[in-house]
């Protein structure tokens, strides 16, 4: 079983997002902190996915996602920042892989994809932020992103719980690129 790694665009997101939102329903049950709470409805899931897809449509950002034998299993944001700024920024956003996929690699394929599609459009400098401590928190330090710090108390578990919340950026450039 072969797990492929692409993006979406806007159409055929539209089309999946019934199985988009299955992803997500799936990693807020099992209590990931990706900003919902217990009990999340299909309906909230889609209307968060019908944002982003309008987003994907717009150009804002890249939704990549894992899919196995047809099935995704997985699906992760790289946001362009729009800031007149931030030219060159982008972040990782709701990195999600269902639980039936978790331990083979879909995480950390999915980051790399997240890497490549900021890239392709300029972008060189990445962040996000997990639950310190985490799943997500390895996931990252094995990527190879580098830690900003971390807020306590900063978000809430599904059940309701505080959690700390670490930030991590990657400097996308080649080695020894000098600014």
């Amino acid at each position: 079983m072969s797990t492929i790694i692409r993006k979406l665009d806007a159409g055929e997101a539209r089309r999946r997002i019934s199985e988009l939102s299955d992803i997500l329903l799936d990693c807020v049950a099992g209590g990931a902190s990706v900003s919902f709470m217990a009990g999340m409805t299909r309906d909230e899931s889609d209307a968060f996915w019908s944002g982003v897809i309008d987003d994907v449509a717009q150009g804002g950002r890249d939704l990549i996602v894992a899919e196995t034998n047809g099935r995704l299993d997985g699906a992760v944001q790289s946001v362009f920042i729009d800031k007149p700024n931030q030219p060159h920024r982008a972040e990782v956003a709701k990195m999600l892989v269902h639980r039936r996929a978790r331990g083979g690699g879909v995480g950390l394929s999915l980051l790399k994809a997240a890497e490549d599609a900021a890239l392709a459009k300029g972008r060189w400098l990445m962040v996000l932020d997990t639950v310190s401590r985490s799943a997500g928190d390895r996931l990252y330090r094995r990527g190879g992103w580098t830690e900003a710090g971390e807020v306590p108390n900063y978000a809430l578990m599904p059940d309701g719980a505080l959690c700390p919340t670490t930030f991590f950026y990657k400097d996308l450039r080649p080695k020894g690129h000098v600014a």
